[in-house]
């Protein structure tokens, strides 16, 4: 299992995302709105590793020296092949370049980093669908559209998820 650092969305941000999740579901194909977990929101993975050591928690929470990030969602975006995930981009500002860039800098020795969260390597995203068949990629695109191409907002605080232990917490 894996541990990560996430970026939470504000209230606007968070409905917008929900309702493109619930798009995907009325439309019979694959979403995140599926997910009925209470820790399951819209959000923008910033950091993971199968383990993060307790004892960096307190430089990881210094490193996060901002409270609210504007955030701008854009167009949809799929990752992987046959089976893909469909997500929302997050058009990538430099103070959130800086801020996942900090946080790497503090989890950097963690073990089982995957090489696409790096600094530099990683893209920004909000993970709409998870598993969608290549054959439903354009009609899951479809559904998932809002009438506005961009969605603006911001961060709404920063969390730590433990996926084996199925738990959340806040840092900020």
């Amino acid at each position: 299992m894996v541990q990560s650092v996430e970026l939470l969305l504000d209230a606007p941000l968070d409905t917008a995302v929900r309702d493109e999740w619930t798009r995907l579901l009325d439309a019979g194909l694959h979403s995140q709105g599926r997910v009925r977990s209470e820790s399951n929101r819209p959000h923008v993975t910033m950091f993971v590793a199968h383990a993060v050591p307790d004892e960096l928690e307190d430089a990881l929470r210094a490193a996060i020296t901002v409270r609210r990030i504007t955030l701008r969602l854009g167009g949809v975006v799929i990752f992987g092949g046959r089976y893909a995930t469909l997500a929302r981009t997050v058009v990538p500002s430099i103070e959130l370049l800086e801020l996942q860039a900090r946080v790497f800098e503090v989890l950097a020795e963690c073990p089982g980093i995957p090489a696409h969260i790096r600094p530099g390597e990683w893209t920004p995203h909000v993970t709409l669908a998870r598993r969608v068949p290549a054959a439903r990629i354009g009609a899951a695109v479809l559904a998932a559209q809002t009438p506005e191409r961009q969605l603006t907002g911001s961060s709404a605080g920063v969390r730590r998820w433990d996926g084996e232990a199925k738990r959340e917490w806040l840092l900020t």
